[in-house]
């Protein structure tokens, strides 16, 4: 396999002042690519705000003779999310890549999140997605190229408990992602979600213990070895999944990707075969009841692209049960 490289390729990476995004951004310079570093430069809980850590990485793709920009605007704002695109353009000419990576966390119980807990969380990881990918996506379509990733999370697909307004946001992402995959392939461009994990990160600052009141799943975390993988518990495993996935060489799209502790694999959900039900009248819940094992048993797995996908397996089942 040829090695994977961004010569005269231009990415835009938010969040990319500290942990995952820092790691993103340096390995991508020393792969040729122009970058432009985007960093409000806040806490882990999104409080305060300095261009020191995304002018840090730009010092030091620079120094090793790369080409980075430093963008310190806020993810959460349209204007600003405009004017980072605008940025990449200006500087050098064009967009390729963005990775959608900027983030937040304010942990709480699910029934005592605030407007405020809930709101930044969403302000940052949902619209902030939204308001960097809408001009990004633009840039792309008239370039007729383009690699969109971003940034799901575990605590979304699998559930992590006091992340409520976490997962919501990261769940999201997921059909942000979809959807651009839909509508990018007539521009070729491809959009997938990763699901980092990384135990060096600031966000990892913010969890608070009071989680562990919450049984099975204090249990479940604390029978995890975690001495056994703390090796790979690092933002550094992450970089080669997410790089591969913003290439040229990739040619996947519409996917989620986990990263986990140095395993890396396909995360996917779709319906199993479950019960069909009989034709002519829409069953009652009785029959529902009735028939839950064959609802619920995981069976096997279809992988439908597309809402419409997954009518056309139905359409299939119906026809050969005729």
């Amino acid at each position: 396999m040829s090695d994977i490289e961004f010569a005269g390729r231009v990415a835009l990476v938010t969040g990319g002042g500290n942990g995952l995004g820092r790691e993103y951004c340096l390995e991508l310079a020393r792969r040729g690519a122009r970058v432009i570093v985007n960093d409000l430069g806040g806490s882990g809980s999104g409080l305060g705000q300095s261009g020191a850590a995304a002018d840090a990485v730009v010092d030091e793709i620079r120094a090793a003779g790369g080409q980075a920009v430093a963008d310190h605007g806020s993810v959460a704002s349209r204007a600003s999310a405009a004017a980072m695109v605008a940025k990449a353009v200006e500087s050098f000419g064009r967009l390729d890549i963005a990775i959608i990576n900027a983030g937040v966390l304010r942990n709480n119980r699910f029934e005592d999140l605030t407007d405020d807990e809930i709101d930044i969380v969403l302000d940052v990881h949902l619209k902030g997605a939204f308001y960097v990918a809408q001009p990004a996506y633009r840039e792309m379509a008239r370039n007729g190229y383009g690699r969109f990733l971003f940034t799901g999370s575990a605590s979304a697909m699998f559930g992590h408990a006091w992340q409520a307004n976490y997962a919501a946001a990261k769940g999201a992402m997921v059909g942000l992602s979809n959807t651009v995959a839909i509508e990018g392939a007539r521009h070729a461009i491809l959009s997938n979600v990763i699901l980092p994990t990384a135990g060096d990160t600031r966000l990892r600052e913010e969890m608070l213990p009071g989680f562990m009141e919450a049984e099975p799943f204090a249990t479940q975390m604390k029978g995890v070895d975690f001495a056994a993988i703390r090796p790979e518990m690092t933002s550094a495993y992450n970089v080669p999944l997410a790089l591969y996935l913003v290439s040229e060489a990739c040619r996947d799209s519409h996917g989620v990707y986990s990263q986990c502790a140095g395993r890396y694999a396909r995360v996917f959900m779709g319906p199993c075969d479950g019960w069909l039900s009989p034709r002519g009248e829409a069953p009652s819940s009785d029959d529902v009841a009735a028939h839950w094992n064959m609802i619920s048993r995981p069976g096997v797995p279809h992988r439908p692209e597309s809402v419409y996908e997954e009518i056309a397996l139905v359409v299939d089942q119906r026809k050969a049960g005729n």
